[in-house]
């Protein structure tokens, strides 16, 4: 019997896990799993191993801990003399660049194997890249700058030079040993050439760097799981490497989608481990744990990108997405549908950014992604990477933008799949002891002084970029990085203190600085924005300035007000509380802000919409019923939230999926009662996905009051494509009314104007504008279309007055219904016919 799952099909299996571990010479014999798909892989050199530096730290927050400094000079006893040739190549270094160029550019033209057929590091593979990454592959990193122009920036640095100086001094340091010992950055970051399973004309290599393990072997499909069949060899930095030679007829020796793992002596037993390095993984039906999957695909197989990556968006609008549960229906969704059914509706609505989270293989589902087991494999309950390729060359053709929320923040402490004590020992990836240990989110914490964690990281986040072509991340948790106490129990209050002291973790900090580089350095159009709550100064600046290198800070401090806010009476908000929170953000560094993300939607919390309106959704959402005061309320506070959030608070907007229209609910993941140590039992809800999708269809629906607020949303966001009102230069506030609960701003030549008041309406309300002369309505959240009570003329044209009001050299006279959002701008007489309310714009735009 067959069993289809996520596009690749099994054979039926028995379990082959059983709850102790075999020994070390136990053979597996069941049958490969097979399937045939498209993907783009290019070949490009090996390069190679670093030595030993000789880096020296200057505190206990040292960086660069090579895996021959964790090991020592361990030679494996059962090496061969052909492998023992092999590995002197490893360790081979040339002395500075212009030698490794040299001897790059030599290899290129005669390539040099091993005498026992395998591939050596230095070894250029003959087939060329596509024009697009080869120009990649040639682009290099530019040196670091001196690190001073963040004191002119912010002089209040000045006074934390110290730490900040020692700061750029170790990235300065680090750069510079991955220059001597590893050819530069660009070649450090290509991990995945020497790491892992790479091919060559003669054969398969797999390398993998364990110190911990005493002895390691390759067992799969492919050797009938013997442990005895191919053993590995380990050379003195604690990497376990072998190699399989083609079959007498050329076919590789591991058939494309077998199942591999690394079966590994430690301190701690025998283990079984995915390989750290795997490019995809699967789970096997009725089977807990998950197999890695050799996945090589042949040639004519392999998916090829027929769109380019689209230009970087000026004004970045992010709509945030799940693939699994991107379904209308209750289930786990597809790339494919994805592709097919989610992408156009993103066009649609007019964001031009879509980010997609839980890429990274995460054994738990209800994790959301963010326990990430196998760091290099896109999830395989979506579909295959094939699928996932298609995916973002749809995404590209849409003119998309796409960005992966990626985790580097930490890592799953499953142990079965994950890299948690992969090689038998607790501080092989992670910090060892209680520094390695994330209490809250009952995780794995990397170690960011380590060498090899650092070619590993760098590697995965290049590999997403290059493979799959993703046009940026999404950077999940950095304020846990940051700092040794990761943001919890913490209140940043804005003090320079809190940010530049011992609690700072200078080794994660420079790793996201050697990031940023080298993403900016070989991609100058990607896009990186990182999730800080802390406010970290120096954070958006590039990283030759002296600062961290991210281009966008997420804003996260507004979706937290707007709940607070929402479990308030109108009375108690107050408008100048809400400006200020919008507005309180880092000059010169952009933020992507949002009113409420998948956090906000999450169980144990609910939607605005659902905060705003409660129960009342059930019954009383269709439009040709009466409309409870409260769905009236919380339709019009709705679109009032969405926009002056995106009006006011940052140069980037997100919206997560369904929030467009006001999605009822909460967000659950399918699961189990989870019964914990001390005897505690957590319910579950029987494994439902009924909370675990995303209802579009209501949003459709123009019988329903949700299609209104999508309508809006829609009309917002093609507001801001005409206008480009985020990153406008001209921003100013001219009215914070606590009496009138109005507030006036002014973003290029467009006018918002709120009036938050539950009662009031106010007639001929004068407002200050800087531009004299006609004014026209291009957004108003009572327009019937939107849901709302057409209180106004969207025809009508206002004339400024000369004379100042609200420190404004103009005004104008406007009507201001209550609980509404109205957007003017100035035109003359040559846009008159082309200038059309956003409200009326067609579908297919």
């Amino acid at each position: 019997m067959v069993y289809t799952i996520s596009g690749v099909r099994f054979p039926h299996l028995a379990s082959i896990k059983n709850s102790s571990l075999p020994s070390f010479n136990d053979d597996r014999r069941t049958n490969a799993v097979t399937f045939s798909l498209r993907k783009d892989t290019r070949s490009s050199s090996g390069k190679i191993f670093a030595r030993k530096p000789s880096y020296d730290s200057e505190s206990s927050s040292s960086i660069a801990t090579t895996a021959s400094e964790n090991l020592g000079s361990h030679q494996s006893d059962s090496s061969s003399a052909e492998t023992q040739e092999t590995l002197s190549e490893v360790t081979q270094v040339h002395d500075d660049v212009d030698a490794q160029k040299a001897e790059t550019e030599r290899q290129e033209q005669t390539s040099t194997l091993s005498t026992s057929g395998g591939q050596s590091y230095n070894e250029n593979i003959a087939s060329m890249p596509d024009s697009l990454d080869q120009e990649v592959v040639q682009r290099k990193i530019p040196p670091p700058g001196d690190g001073k122009k963040i004191y002119d920036i912010d002089p209040m640095l000045k006074s934390y030079d110290g730490h900040l100086d020692y700061r750029y001094g170790q990235y300065i340091k680090l750069r510079e040993e991955i220059d001597k010992n590893e050819g530069g950055l660009e070649a450090f970051s290509r991990g995945y050439e020497i790491f892992g399973f790479t091919r060559s004309a003669t054969g398969i290599t797999y390398r993998e760097w364990a110190p911990g393990a005493k002895a390691a072997s390759l067992i799969g499909d492919f050797n009938n799981w013997n442990s005895k069949a191919d053993v590995m060899t380990r050379n003195e930095y604690g990497v376990w490497e072998i190699f399989l030679p083609n079959d007498a007829d050329g076919s590789p020796a591991i058939p494309h989608g077998s199942r591999v793992k690394i079966r590994m002596d430690t301190t701690s037993g025998i283990k079984d481990s995915i390989p750290a390095w795997i490019k995809y993984s699967v789970q096997a039906p009725g089977e807990i744990p998950y197999d890695g999957v050799y996945y090589d695909p042949a040639e004519e197989d392999k998916y090829v990108f027929k769109h380019p990556r689209p230009r970087k968006p000026t004004s970045l609008r992010i709509y945030e997405s799940h693939v699994g549960m991107s379904s209308t229906e209750p289930m786990i969704n597809t790339y494919a549908n994805f592709r097919d059914d989610v992408l156009p509706r993103i066009k649609k609505l007019g964001y031009n950014a879509v980010q997609i989270m839980a890429i990274q293989e995460h054994s738990y589902y209800a994790s959301f992604g963010y326990h990430v087991t196998n760091f290099f494999a896109p999830s395989s309950r979506f579909g295959t990477p094939d699928d996932l390729k298609s995916l973002i060359d749809k995404a590209h053709e849409l003119g998309l933008v796409v960005l992966m929320d990626i985790v580097h923040s930490h890592a799953s402490k499953n142990t079965l799949d994950g890299l948690n004590m992969f090689d038998g020992t607790d501080g092989q990836y992670f910090h060892s002891g209680e520094r390695g240990y994330h209490w809250m989110w009952d995780s794995r914490l990397f170690n960011y002084g380590s060498w090899e964690v650092l070619r590993y990281l760098l590697s995965n986040a290049r590999w997403w970029l290059e493979e799959y072509k993703f046009d940026g991340f999404r950077f999940d948790g950095v304020t846990s990085m940051m700092y040794t106490h990761h943001g919890l129990q913490v209140e940043f209050t804005g003090n320079y203190n809190e940010y530049f002291g011992y609690s700072t973790d200078v080794d994660a900090v420079v790793y996201l600085m050697l990031v940023n580089d080298m993403i900016h350095g070989l991609y100058p159009e990607a896009i990186v924005v990182g999730e800080d709550v802390s406010g970290m100064p120096a954070f958006c600046i590039p990283v030759e300035d002296g600062g961290v290198g991210f281009d966008y800070r997420l804003h996260m401090a507004v979706a937290d007000k707007w709940i607070e806010l929402l479990k308030k009476r109108d009375e108690d908000w107050q408008v100048g509380d809400i400006v200020f929170t919008l507005t309180n953000r880092r000059w010169g560094e952009k933020c992507v802000v949002y009113a409420e993300s998948h956090d906000q939607a999450l169980v144990g919390d609910k939607t605005i919409a659902f905060w705003l309106m409660d129960k009342d959704m059930y019954d009383f959402m269709a439009v040709d019923k009466q409309a409870t005061p409260r769905v009236d309320r919380g339709i019009a506070l709705h679109k009032m939230i969405r926009l002056i959030t995106m009006g006011l608070g940052g140069e980037g907007y997100l919206n997560f999926m369904g929030n467009e229209f006001g999605h009822p609910e909460w967000i659950d993941f399918p699961r189990t009662d989870q019964h914990l140590p001390d005897g505690r039992v957590i319910p579950g809800n029987n494994g439902s996905y009924d909370k675990c999708r995303r209802r579009f269809d209501l949003g459709d629906a123009e019988y329903l009051r949700y299609h209104g607020l999508q309508e809006f949303d829609r009309a917002m966001q093609h507001l801001e494509e005409k206008y480009g009102f985020m990153t406008s230069e001209h921003q100013y506030i001219s009215r914070k009314d606590e009496g009138d609960r109005v507030i006036v701003f002014e973003k290029g030549n467009l006018v918002f104007v709120f009036n938050f008041h539950w009662t009031n309406s106010y007639s001929d309300y004068r407002i200050g504008c800087s531009v004299p002369g006609k004014y026209k309505i291009v957004l108003d959240s009572d327009d019937s279309s939107f849901g709302g009570f057409n209180r106004l003329d969207d025809s009508a044209e206002f004339f400024t007055s000369d004379g100042k009001y609200d420190d404004r050299p103009c005004s104008l006279m406007v009507y201001a219904p209550c609980r509404t959002a109205v957007v003017y701008a100035a035109v003359d007489g040559d846009e008159d016919s082309s200038l059309v309310p956003i409200s009326l714009v067609p579908d297919d735009v």
